[in-house]
C-alpha cells in the first residue's frame, strides 16, 4: 500500500460536496459562479491571442504585460510602489499561489498560526511540509481576534502566520487596531505574514478593505496573494497571483518553477489587455451586494438566521431553529431530501463544533437563488428534528 505524505485521508469538503450535489441533482450553493457569465470582451481576447499564436509556455514569473497591469492596480489601491519585473508573479490560481509560499517557507519543525474557521487546505499543506498548524479560534459572536491569545501562542519555532482577508467563510475584515497588534506583534521577528485577500474588492455597506500590503512595517515581511476570479467570473482560468517584497518573491520564485512552471498564456495576455482598457470595480462590488441583498430577502421569514456577511461571496446560516443535527449530517440530509447542496461550517474547523451553520454560496444567477431560497423556506416539518 503506498503510503503519502497527506496526514488524513479525508477528502476536501468543497470536492465531496460538489459531488454530492451531482449525484443528488440538487441545487448547487457549494461552488461560485455557476452561470454567471464572464464578459464577452475578455472571452474574444482570449480567441485573439490564442489565433495570434500564444500558445506556448509562459515565463515562470508570467507574462509581463499582465505583470505590469495587476502592479499599476496594486500600487494605485495601497500607495506601493511594487515592480513588476521582481514583486510579483503570476500563478494558478490562488490555491496554487496559497500552496507554493508554505512549501518554500515552512520546514519540518517550523509552526505557522492559523485563525479559524480557515480553508481546510492549509493545514494539510503545512503539515505536509513537515510544519505544525497552531490554531486560534476567531471570538463568537463578533469573530474578531484574540491578539493576546497569538502573543502567547508565538514561539521560536513560529515562522509564518497566515492571515484570510476579508475572511472566509465569516465575511470579516481586518481593522486598523488588527494590524496594529499584528505590526506590534512580528516586530523585531522574521515571520512573514501569508495574507489571502482574493476578496478584498468584494466588501459590502461601506466597509473599508485594507491590504496588509499598504502598511509598511507589515509589506516587507508579507507576501499577498489574490485573483481577478471572482470580479469576472474566471475562477475556472486558474490565474491569479502574489505579491511582496524582492527579498521574499525572489525565495518564491524558486519553488514555483518547480510547482507551476507555466499558467494559462493566452489568457494571461487577454487578461491583461482587459485590465489596461480600466474596469469599474465599484460597479462589480455593487453587483455582488445586490445578490447578496436579494438572497437575504428571499430567506425573510425562513427559520434560517443570519447576520449578512460583511465581504466575500459567501453567507453563513444558522440552523439551530430547524435542527439539533451535526453540520455534517444537516448538509447531507438537505442535499439527498430537499435537494440544495451547500457546506458544513465543521469543514472550516479542525477539530469537532456545536456550531449549527452552514455556508452558501450567493454568486448565481437570480433564477438559481429564487430556486434555493424557496427549497430552504419551505422544508417540511417532517424534515426537522429539533428536539423541543
Amino acid at each position: 500500500m503506498t503510503v503519502t505524505k497527506l496526514p488524513t485521508t479525508k477528502k476536501n469538503a468543497f470536492i465531496s460536496m460538489m459531488e454530492i450535489a451531482e449525484e443528488y441533482k440538487a441545487t448547487n450553493l457549494v461552488d461560485p459562479m455557476a452561470g454567471l457569465p464572464c464578459p464577452d470582451e475578455l472571452i474574444n481576447l482570449v480567441d485573439k491571442y490564442m489565433r495570434a499564436g500564444n500558445n506556448d509556455f509562459s515565463p515562470i514569473e508570467g507574462v509581463g504585460s499582465l505583470r505590469e497591469q495587476i502592479v499599476s492596480i496594486f500600487n494605485r489601491k495601497n500607495s506601493t510602489e511594487l515592480q513588476a519585473e521582481t514583486d510579483l508573479t503570476i500563478t494558478a490560481g490562488p490555491a496554487q499561489a496559497m500552496s507554493t509560499a508554505i512549501t518554500t517557507f515552512i520546514k519540518e519543525g517550523d509552526e505557522v498560526i492559523l485563525f479559524e474557521p480557515v480553508q481546510e487546505s492549509y493545514a494539510q499543506l503545512i503539515e505536509m511540509t513537515g510544519g505544525r498548524p497552531i490554531y486560534i479560534n476567531l471570538k463568537h459572536p463578533e469573530y474578531r481576534i484574540d491578539w493576546d491569545e497569538v502573543k502567547k501562542t508565538v514561539t521560536t519555532k513560529t515562522k509564518m502566520i497566515v492571515i484570510n482577508n476579508p475572511q472566509n467563510p465569516m465575511g470579516q475584515i481586518f481593522s486598523p487596531e488588527d494590524f496594529d497588534q499584528l505590526k506590534r506583534m512580528t516586530n523585531g521577528t522574521r515571520l512573514v505574514i501569508l495574507s489571502n485577500e482574493t476578496f478584498g474588492d468584494i466588501v459590502y455597506n461601506g466597509n473599508h478593505f485594507i491590504s496588509v500590503a499598504s502598511i509598511p512595517d507589515l509589506a516587507v515581511k508579507s507576501l499577498v496573494v489574490s485573483s481577478f476570479g471572482a470580479m469576472f467570473n474566471i475562477n475556472g482560468w486558474g490565474i491569479g497571483y502574489i505579491a511582496g517584497p524582492e527579498k521574499l518573491m525572489a525565495e518564491y520564485r524558486k519553488t514555483q518553477q518547480y510547482q507551476g512552471l507555466s499558467v494559462n498564456t493566452p489568457a494571461q495576455y487577454a487578461l491583461a489587455e482587459f485590465l489596461k482598457q480600466g474596469q469599474d470595480f465599484k460597479e462589480i462590488n455593487a453587483f455582488y451586494q445586490k445578490k447578496r441583498d436579494y438572497f437575504i430577502e428571499l430567506l425573510s421569514g425562513s427559520k434560517f438566521e443570519l447576520i449578512p456577511t460583511k465581504s466575500t461571496i459567501y453567507q453563513l446560516l444558522d440552523y439551530s431553529k430547524i435542527s439539533d443535527e451535526p453540520d455534517t449530517e444537516f448538509v447531507m440530509k438537505l442535499a439527498k431530501d430537499y435537494k440544495v447542496a451547500t457546506i458544513p461550517f465543521s469543514a472550516f474547523q479542525h477539530e469537532k463544533t456545536k456550531m449549527q451553520m452552514i455556508r452558501v454560496c450567493f454568486a448565481k444567477t437570480d433564477e438559481l437563488l429564487e430556486e434555493a431560497a424557496y427549497r430552504l423556506k419551505n422544508i417540511p416539518e417532517s424534515f426537522r428534528n429539533k428536539s423541543m
